[in-house]
């Protein structure tokens, strides 16, 4: 019975993953209007399953951070109440999130969980140690090295991009407004039969488009192409880094397969996405700054490299912090950062760790009394 709570708790967080993240990787080509939102989101699916699907040649450490190991006091290690409860502190904050349309980062809810188990087991300084050493630390600098590595190379790449002549022009759309002439009867039984007549009406900028030509190949269906790219290894990333991170709380109860731990959050993940991402990927590709497609190339460069670093060596950062990071690294070299936005968002990431860590303190000691 125990099992089948944990299976379905795992498969509620990861659900709860896939709503919040998966869009997280791709908002760049829905933002700078390289994509429409089903199309980057068929894109965002496809890769983040890819990522699940390799997570286990790269990232076996990373279950072990996340099945409490360290940081929970050995006896509730592989306990499947435990495991379940940090499992359902951690979905229910994250749903929470997704509903009011805020990214927010799984690593900090699940971090928050086992943090409040810990706490409710230990003295108040016990998991403090532990809790510094395995998530603390690269949770607060993975945004500011985001944030500075973006700044450092948007820059570097524009230069570069005047150098080889690549100019980039603003495109300007005409829209068409049907005109129907009918004096008559007749003419109008005629006019509701035949081709309308257009003239001109609203004109506006509707996109940026680069010049000139790199090897032969349109500068902007080789940019459109490295974006595309791009933001399928953000997602890719992101799959790697999360899906031992979920996994692992049924990878923790011993006997269980591996491979069927990431089967069973690898699907969980993709139809969270597909069925409910729409408000984060609008605040992710809309509300945070103004993107065009080499702005949103770069920061995707920059978040995959750093998440792929991250899962390599085992740290468990935050893709939601490094994406933002670097979105937020482009509002501020074009100076068009929505302040706004971006306090709500840092208003999310400080508050959804204690609230994780808050239900899972409850969760348990509930659980506690009514063994008793």
């Amino acid at each position: 019975m125990t099992y089948f709570i944990l299976l379905a708790v795992v498969m509620w967080l990861a659900y709860g993953n896939g709503a919040n993240d998966n869009f997280k990787g791709v908002a760049t080509l829905y933002g700078s209007g390289t994509a429409g939102f089903r199309q980057a989101l068929g894109w965002a699916t496809i890769t983040t399953l890819a990522g699940s699907i390799v997570s286990i040649l790269l990232a076996e450490r990373l279950v072990s951070v996340f099945s409490g190991s360290g940081l929970l006091p050995p006896e509730l290690l592989g306990s499947g109440t435990a495991l379940s409860i940090v499992g359902a502190a951690a979905a229910a904050t994250i749903m929470l999130a997704t509903i009011l349309g805020m990214p927010t980062s799984t690593t900090h809810v699940l971090a928050g969980a086992l943090l409040g188990i810990a706490w409710t087991t230990s003295s108040l300084s016990s998991p403090w140690p532990a809790f510094l050493k395995l998530f603390a630390l690269p949770l607060l600098l993975s945004p500011f090295l985001a944030i500075s590595l973006t700044a450092i190379a948007y820059p570097v790449l524009r230069r570069l991009r005047l150098l080889a002549g690549i100019t980039r022009d603003s495109c300007v759309c005409v829209d068409e407004v049907p005109v129907v002439h009918a004096t008559s009867p007749v003419s109008v039984a005629l006019a509701s039969v035949s081709m309308p007549q257009f003239q001109l009406g609203t004109i506006h900028e509707c996109g940026e488009r680069y010049e000139e030509r790199i090897a032969g190949v349109d500068a902007q269906t080789a940019v459109n192409a490295v974006h595309y790219l791009s933001a399928g290894a953000v997602c890719f990333s992101r799959a790697v880094n999360d899906t031992p991170k979920i996994a692992a709380l049924l990878l923790a109860l011993n006997g269980h397969s591996t491979y069927a731990a990431l089967a069973c959050v690898a699907a969980a993940m993709a139809a969270g996405g597909v069925i409910q991402s729409r408000r984060v990927a609008e605040t992710m590709s809309r509300r945070i700054t103004d993107l065009n497609p080499g702005q949103g190339l770069c920061a995707n460069l920059v978040t995959a490299g750093l998440v792929l670093f991250a899962s390599r060596l085992g740290l468990p950062v935050s893709t939601t912090h490094v994406s933002c990071g670097a979105i937020f690294g482009i509002g501020l070299v074009q100076r068009e950062a929505r302040w706004k936005t971006i306090a709500a968002v840092a208003a999310t990431w400080t508050t959804t760790l204690p609230l994780a860590a808050v239900l899972g303190a409850c969760l348990y000691r509930m659980s506690i009394s009514f063994a008793h």
